[in-house]
């Protein structure tokens, strides 16, 4: 039986594009096992499958996964996109700093796209978020590649970035994802020639935007090196399930480096004596805006881990 891997689902059907062929998915039915064992597809999934005799196909198997993300249900992503906005709506550094906990709980390299630079005036650069906090487009970029994250500044109108993007996505899979209205599907449409996803304005009123990506489906780009990425339905919040508290501040690679240091251990970098953390961010060695989102999560956390 021939392998593939699952590039839509959508309304209980299953895309399978074959391993290496140019032909066109062939769409097909998971078999009941899955369902007896609680297991279900996941677009990126690599499967066994046959074929049926009127052109459709059943999927049999589904082969081991390398990664396997929730929100967005994505499986065998090596790396994620970050599209963040700096302006219509404004960078929210609060929420670029929840995706990156969830990108770095997944082990997955991240690429931060900061879209919309041609919207921003050049003697007037900062960004001011929904929590209050303002910085400079500049500023974001160099705080978060001080911290390890590839930053790309990029622009569909003057198609600023698209080719270093491209580049970086050569030969992998990779999920975009990001704030709702913030240009993903604009992005992709600048990536992908003739693509043509569809994009809506920011509402004036709630200052977002609509959710135009309504499933999640993996686009086979072009040229050298290929790649396939992985358009998701925007998120305005995401939850901490999958993990607990002691967890998080591994989550934060700066925090990460240097948290083995501290003179408990299970340190939680709140108020305990001998933390390496709280003096790094009182040092400056860890931007006060990251520590402030990390005691942010701490507390949801806490609170999620009260109410069950």
């Amino acid at each position: 039986m021939p392998e593939g891997i699952i590039v839509k689902a959508l309304s209980g059907y299953y895309y399978v594009k074959s391993a290496g062929s140019a032909e066109e998915p062939v769409q097909c039915r998971a078999r009941g096992i899955f369902k007896k064992r609680g297991v279900s597809p996941l677009v990126g999934d690599r499967v066994i499958y046959e074929v049926t005799e009127n052109g459709e196909g059943t999927v049999d198997e589904v082969l081991p996964r390398s990664t396997e993300l929730i929100r967005p249900p994505v499986a065998n992503v090596e790396q994620a996109v970050l599209a963040f906005s700096v302006a219509e709506p404004a960078l929210n550094l609060q929420l670029l700093d929840k995706f990156l906990v969830h990108t770095e709980n997944a082990g997955l390299d991240t690429i931060i796209c900061l879209t919309k630079s041609d919207l921003l005036d050049s003697e007037d650069e900062s960004a001011e978020a929904a929590s209050q906090e303002t910085i400079t487009m500049q500023d974001a970029k160099q705080l978060y590649e001080q911290i390890g994250y590839t930053v790309i500044i990029t622009s569909t109108k003057t198609e600023d970035g698209i080719s270093e993007v491209r580049s970086r996505l050569a030969g992998r899979i990779s999920v975009f994802s990001g704030q709702s209205g913030v240009g993903k599907s604009s992005l992709l449409n600048a990536l992908v020639p003739g693509l043509m996803l569809e994009t809506n304005q920011i509402s004036s009123k709630l200052g977002r935007g609509k959710h135009t990506t309504r499933h999640v489906e993996l686009i086979e780009l072009e040229g050298e090196g290929r790649g396939l990425v992985a358009d998701t339905p925007g998120f305005s919040q995401l939850d901490f399930v999958q993990l607990e508290p002691e967890e998080l501040s591994g989550c934060f690679a700066e925090m990460k480096r240097i948290a083995s240091g501290c003179k408990f251990r299970g340190c939680l970098h709140q108020h305990e004596p001998g933390c390496q953390v709280i003096a790094a961010v009182e040092s400056g060695t860890v931007a006060a805006s990251r520590y402030k989102h990390y005691l942010v999560f701490l507390q949801e956390m806490k609170e999620r881990k009260r109410r069950y």
